[in-house]
């Protein structure tokens, strides 16, 4: 083994060193001591290292929890906000279509200094919609025995059919399609309501009924030019009185089979400018099975022959009516019972049918569909009836007429308009 000259000398002087000054206990637990705090201090400041990084990243986690309510709530308000932003865009866009070149902008009540009063028109509208009243004609076709004037008394709870206002009535059988109107005012709660019905005795009852429909037709477009020549005078009135048809029912025998080439000729023709709302009458001779089937069938024969009938999917204006009118529009055509009677039944009077094995309540959803029909002709679309035929049929035999003729308001204007095809107009005006 080889050693240098410089390692020699320096362990030779260590050896030395350690003969002289060997070291003392106390020294020697010093410095152990020494060894042992350093160590610890190293543990403690690594311990709170660990504590803040512990601390740190639960107060992260707190921040992170807090957060996400609060995106969450974020985004509820930025899906408010868009859907305001698109009423805001859809109001704008209106106005701009209305008038080209107008500057628009949209105020929320939010940005308002205080209360204006906007609403209150509709306080203004109420009170003279009250005042005035309004008018509602209502048609019902079907052959004969189908529960037409029954079913027209229970909807409006009144004697308001031709067949009950009118003195030694008899029931015959019509040799031709003729058509009756009979009007009456019905006030409930303050508001008035002048209901015309116009009943088709004769329709569907003959052996041969080719063409039956067509003075139908011929009268629902009388109504529409009367309108339109009131409208065209010089010196109009006010208020134009509206005799147009709203609202069509047609009654459907319940014969559990298909539609009839008569029921499928008729709704074509009429549909185009009439509101039209089948129903299936006395709908008591038919199980529930047969009910469902019945209507099943129904609703394919319309969608093959290409038949709309209210309310129409191309007029829904917005998702919330769609969804309404879905519901309404599977429930259709609606299967009814009509009775003017009152049975007691668990001590409450209720509108019914009775029989061997029990009461039928034309009100029972459970039982008939009477309540459905009700809702839609009176309670929930019928201001909606009258749009329709104010804005759809009416629009479109006006644009026709005008378009064919290109007639002149001395052409149009007439003092005296004659109803013409035998029909009868009956106006009866009566408070009920």
């Amino acid at each position: 083994m080889c050693v240098t000259a410089d390692s020699c000398v320096s362990t030779s002087e260590l050896v030395e060193k350690l003969l002289t000054d060997p070291p003392t206990l106390m020294e020697e637990r010093g410095e152990k001591e020494s060894v042992l705090m350093g160590e610890e201090q190293i543990d403690e400041t690594k311990n709170q290292e660990h504590q803040k990084k512990t601390s740190n990243s639960e107060k992260e986690h707190c921040v992170e929890d807090q957060k996400e309510p609060e995106e969450t709530g974020k985004e509820k308000g930025m899906g408010i906000e868009e859907k305001e932003s698109d009423r805001e865009a859809a109001v704008k866009m209106e106005l701009c279509q209305s008038v080209p070149g107008l500057q628009t902008s949209f105020i929320r009540g939010t940005d308002l200094f205080g209360y204006v009063g906007i609403e209150a028109v509709l306080d203004q509208m109420r009170r003279k919609t009250m005042k005035a009243g309004f008018e509602f004609n209502i048609m019902v076709v079907g052959q004969s025995g189908l529960g037409k004037s029954t079913l027209v008394n229970t909807l409006f709870k009144s004697k308001v059919s031709r067949k009950s206002c009118t003195p030694n009535y008899e029931d015959k059988i019509s040799k031709t399609v003729k058509l009756h109107a009979v009007s009456h005012v019905i006030e409930e709660k303050g508001v008035k309501m002048k209901l015309t019905v116009i009943d088709t005795p004769g329709f569907g009852d003959q052996i041969n009924n080719e063409n039956c429909w067509e003075p139908i037709v011929k009268y629902v477009n009388e109504q529409y030019e009367k309108y339109l020549r009131e409208e065209l005078n010089i010196n109009r009135k006010r208020r134009i009185p509206d005799s147009r048809v709203h609202c069509c029912i047609y009654f459907l025998p319940a014969t559990g089979h298909r539609l009839r080439p008569i029921d499928l000729e008729f709704m074509k023709r009429l549909g185009k400018i009439v509101s039209i709302v089948p129903v299936i009458a006395k709908a008591d001779t038919l199980t529930v099975e047969e009910r469902q089937e019945f209507k099943e069938r129904i609703r394919q024969d319309l969608a093959s022959n290409g038949i709309r009938v209210y309310p129409q999917r191309e007029y829904d204006e917005d998702p919330e009516e769609r969804i309404l009118n879905d519901r309404i529009r599977e429930s259709i055509p609606f299967a009814v019972v009509g009775t003017d009677k009152e049975h007691q039944v668990n001590g409450n009077k209720v509108l019914g049918r009775k029989t061997k094995w029990g009461i039928i309540e034309v009100e029972n959803v459970a039982h008939c569909e009477f309540a459905n029909l009700r809702d839609l002709l009176i309670r929930s679309h019928l201001q909606d009836l009258k749009d329709v035929t104010h804005n759809i049929h009416y629009e479109t035999y006006r644009v026709r007429r005008l378009n064919e003729s290109n007639m002149n308001f001395s052409e149009l204007v007439l003092s005296n308009w004659p109803l013409k095809n035998g029909t009868d107009i009956c106006e009866t005006e009566s408070q009920l």
